[in-house]
């Protein structure tokens, strides 16, 4: 299983040997830390500029996966403004005569 692509993997001693400062050094520097315990992969350590590519790849992801299921759904068919008015039991005409509560 790969958790992180060319990762550096240590076990839970090893980490704690380095200490949190060494770990986070490493971090920052840009390196990817895979933490195991009995060959495991149980935690990691990334900094933030690869937190944040993981999250605007994760987000590039969901928005990819709703246009394909969009695609795949689409019947063609588009609902009007007015449709969906009249849907409510309204009117423009009604709903322009509705005072503001300003």
């Amino acid at each position: 299983m790969v958790v992180l692509k060319d990762a550096h993997e240590l076990s839970v001693t090893d980490a704690t040997k380095r200490g949190v400062a060494g770990l986070v050094a490493d971090a920052e520097s840009g390196a990817d830390l895979v933490v195991t315990r009995r060959q495991q992969p149980v935690a990691a350590v990334i900094g933030v500029r690869r937190l944040t590519e993981l999250e605007e790849a994760a987000a590039d992801l969901r928005d990819l996966a709703l246009v394909l299921s969009r695609a795949v759904t689409d019947t063609g068919r588009r609902t009007s403004l007015d449709e969906v008015i009249a849907a409510f039991g309204h009117t423009r005409e009604s709903l322009a005569a509705i005072e503001d509560d300003e």
